[in-house]
């Protein structure tokens, strides 16, 4: 008796053609249909910025902004995003390399360790101090609150988000 005879895989697998706009570059892809966003972003754009970390959902690491928006792109599949303007850490720098005030901070007060987590916490600090000018610490350990790192206890994080806070405001 003979084995039955299977199609290739990828002949099982639907795309989808989407179109997005990723730190205002537009984008127009074709994707599997079950393509999270996190590996859309870092294998099809190499914008390795986004970490997947448990991907659940849980960890923060993947952070992105959807629409002005934080969002988890391991719980969000690419074709998803279609129509969507899709901001990573890599947009916080300024083209020509100078670090965004809250990436200055970090930097300053320590605000990391391993970096794993980073870009997510930055993406989800940048939506509060975009959104909230002058958050209090209970305002900056609520979004930490979303966010799971190992390696720094998260005081210097917020001492760098207070520092970012006080940047911003000199500047403007």
């Amino acid at each position: 008796m003979s084995s039955p005879s299977h199609p290739p895989s990828d002949r099982c697998v639907d795309h989808h053609e989407i179109r997005l706009r990723v730190n205002g570059r537009d984008i127009c892809a074709r994707v599997e249909d079950r393509l999270g966003l996190a590996d859309f972003l870092r294998e099809d754009l190499g914008l390795t910025g986004t970490h997947l970390g448990c991907e659940h959902g849980v960890c923060g690491a993947c952070t992105v902004w959807i629409d002005g928006h934080s969002a988890r792109a391991c719980l969000t599949l690419a074709a998803q995003a279609d129509g969507c303007e899709i901001r990573t850490v890599e947009s916080l720098a300024s083209p020509d390399g100078t670090l965004h005030p809250l990436q200055q901070a970090f930097r300053d007060h320590h605000g990391l360790q391993c970096g794993y987590c980073t870009p997510g916490i930055l993406m989800s600090l940048a939506e509060l101090l975009r959104d909230v000018p002058d958050p209090d610490e209970s305002a900056i350990r609520e979004v930490l609150s979303g966010h799971l790192c190992r390696c720094t206890g998260y005081q210097n994080i917020v001492a760098a988000a207070r520092a970012a806070v006080d940047r911003l405001r000199g500047a403007q």
